[in-house]
C-alpha cells in the first residue's frame, strides 16, 4: 500500500534557519515530552540531557540547533511562538541555568546539558537522544532522528504513518508514473489528483484554510526580507541583499502592506534582466528572514525556503496579473505532490544526499507547478520537474561555518531561476520525446547521494566550508 504524504507534510511553517538541524530537533522535544506524559514520568524530572550526533552536532551550532531544542523543551511551538520573545527565552535558560519544561515546572538545564557528538548513529545522519533523571537515576532515554524537512521519527519507528495508510485515497501514488496514468485516465489535471485525496482527511474548507495559511507565511517572508536590511546573524557577517535590490526595482512605488505590495511590484518594468531581479530578490529575502531565525515554510526544506515562493510570485506578478487564491491553490499541491514523490524514493535531507536534495528538490517542485500554472500537460509538469533536477544532480551541501547562509541564501535564487526556465523548457516538450523520466531522476539522485563523500552532506567539512575559512570572512 502506497504512504501517503499530505502537501501539509512537505509545506510546514516554522523557525529558520534549518528543517532538519532546526524543526525536526525542536519537533523532536515535544514528541519527546508528550512521551514522558504518556509514561507517567514527567513530573518526577530534575534535569535533562540532550545528545547531538553526526550532521546535527558537526553543524548544530550554526543551524541552531541547541537553541532549538530548548526552545521545544520549554513548550514554544514553532509555528505559534513569537519571534520577538525567541532571544529572550533563550537568555533566561542561559542565565538562571534552568528551563521551564513545557512551560509548567522549572528543572536544571545547564550549558553542557547539550552534547555534540561527531560520531554517527546508524540510522540516519541526524541523530539525537533525549535523557531525562530523577537526580541520578534516568527515567526515560530516547533516540529520534530528523530526518530532512521537519520529519521526526523515534528510533525503530516505521516511517509511514498507518493511520493514513488505511485509508481509502482515490488515487494511491508511489511514482511519478502512476501520477501521469490517473490523470491520462480521468483527465485531471496534477492538482485536481492532489486535491481528491487530500480530501480523504481534510474538508473542502480546512484545505483551503491550510494552503491560504501557507501562502501568506510566504508572501508574509518575502515582504519582511525585502523590508529588512542590515547583517546576518551567526558571525559571517554577510548583508542582506534582498533590501537594496527590492529597493532599486520598486522605485518610487507607495505600498503599506502586502496586497498593495503585489500591486506595486506588478506597476513596474518587465524587462528581462529586471525579471531575473525580481525572481531573485523575493528568494534571497526568504532565506535572509530563515538564516535570521525567522518565520519560514519549509518548501521542503527551510534551506531552500525561498525557490517555491519566489517561483509563484513571478507567476502572480510577473505572467498573469489576474491570478488569485486559485492558481496559489493550484501551484502548491502540484509542488507538494511532486516533493512527497521525492521524499518517497529518496530524500530531502541534505544530511542524506547534499544540497540536490534540497534545493534540487524545490527546484522541481517549483518547476513542475508553474508549468501546470501556464497551461501545460501532466506529463509536461513532469518533464520540468525532471528538467530542474537533472540539473542539479550531484550538488553538494557544504556551507560556511555551519550556517545556513553562504552558498545557501544565493542558491534558492539560482533554484527559483532554474525552475522557471526548466519549465519553459518543458512547455515546448512532447512528453513522449523526453528521454529521462521523472522517476529515472529521482532513482539517480538517489544514488547519487549514497555515492557522494559524507563530507559534502551538511557537515561543513568539505568544499566551500574548508576552502574559505571564518577568518576569511
Amino acid at each position: 500500500m502506497s504512504q501517503f504524504i499530505s502537501v501539509f507534510d512537505m509545506l510546514k511553517i516554522g523557525v529558520g534557519p534549518s528543517s532538519s538541524h532546526t524543526l525536526g530537533p525542536w519537533r523532536a522535544a515535544q514528541y519527546w515530552i508528550q512521551s514522558l506524559k504518556e509514561i507517567d514520568v514527567f513530573s518526577q524530572i530534575s534535569s535533562i540531557k540532550v545528545n547531538l550526533y553526526g550532521s546535527l552536532s558537526l553543524t548544530g551550532k550554526g543551524h541552531a540547533t541547541d537553541l532549538a531544542i530548548m526552545l521545544g523543551l520549554s513548550g514554544e511551538d514553532p509555528e505559534t511562538i513569537n519571534i520577538d520573545e525567541l532571544e529572550h527565552i533563550i537568555h533566561d535558560i542561559k542565565s538562571f541555568k534552568m528551563l521551564r519544561f513545557d512551560g509548567i515546572m522549572d528543572v536544571s538545564f545547564l550549558q553542557e546539558s547539550i552534547q555534540f557528538h561527531r560520531d554517527f548513529l546508524p540510522f540516519h545522519a541526524n541523530g539525537m537522544e533525549f535523557i531525562a533523571y530523577d537526580n541520578d537515576r534516568i527515567l526515560s532515554s530516547e533516540k529520534y532522528y530528523s530526518i530532512g524537512g521537519g520529519f521526526v521519527i523515534q528510533e525503530n519507528q516505521d516511517l509511514k504513518n498507518e493511520t493514513l495508510e488505511k485509508k481509502n485515497f482515490p488515487f494511491p501514488i508511489e511514482k511519478a508514473k502512476q501520477l501521469e496514468e490517473y490523470c491520462l485516465k480521468t483527465s485531471k489535471s496534477i492538482s485536481e489528483i492532489v486535491w481528491q485525496n487530500e480530501l480523504e482527511i481534510r474538508s473542502e474548507d480546512e484545505i483551503n484554510f491550510g494552503l491560504r495559511h501557507i501562502w501568506d507565511t510566504m508572501l508574509e517572508c518575502m515582504y519582511l526580507g525585502c523590508h529588512t536590511e542590515g547583517t546576518l546573524p551567526g558571525g559571517l557577517n554577510v548583508k542582506r541583499r534582498a533590501f537594496n535590490t527590492h529597493k532599486k526595482l520598486i522605485k518610487d512605488s507607495l505600498h503599506s502592506d502586502q496586497s498593495e505590495w503585489i500591486a506595486a511590484i506588478r506597476s513596474t518594468e518587465v524587462k528581462f534582466r529586471e525579471i531575473l531581479k525580481w525572481v531573485s530578490c523575493f528568494a534571497l529575502a526568504v532565506n535572509e528572514v530563515n538564516a535570521s531565525l525567522g518565520r519560514v515554510v519549509t518548501a521542503p526544506t527551510n534551506g531552500s525556503a525561498g525557490v517555491i515562493p519566489a517561483v509563484l510570485m513571478y507567476y502572480l506578478v510577473i505572467e498573469d496579473h489576474k491570478a488569485g487564491f486559485e492558481e496559489v491553490k493550484k501551484f502548491l499541491l502540484v509542488a507538494g505532490e511532486i516533493g512527497s514523490i521525492f521524499k518517497k524514493n529518496a530524500t530531502i535531507s541534505a544530511a542524506m544526499g547534499g544540497c540536490q536534495a534540497e534545493i534540487g528538490v524545490s527546484s522541481a517542485m517549483a518547476a513542475g507547478a508553474l508549468t501546470e500554472l501556464l497551461g501545460g500537460s501532466p506529463g509536461q509538469v513532469l518533464v520540468a520537474a525532471e528538467i530542474a533536477m537533472e540539473h542539479h544532480l550531484g550538488l553538494t551541501c557544504d556551507p560556511i561555518g555551519g550556517l545556513v547562509q553562504v552558498p545557501c541564501i544565493e542558491r534558492n535564487s539560482m533554484g527559483a531561476i532554474k525552475a522557471i526556465h526548466a519549465a519553459e523548457l518543458a512547455l515546448e516538450t512532447n512528453p513522449e520525446d523526453s528521454l529521462v523520466p521523472l522517476d529515472s531522476v529521482i532513482d539517480t539522485m538517489w544514488e547519487t547521494a549514497k555515492d557522494m563523500n559524507k563530507n559534502y552532506k551538511e557537515t561543513s567539512e568539505g568544499g566551500l566550508a574548508i576552502t574559505v575559512g571564518l577568518a576569511d570572512c
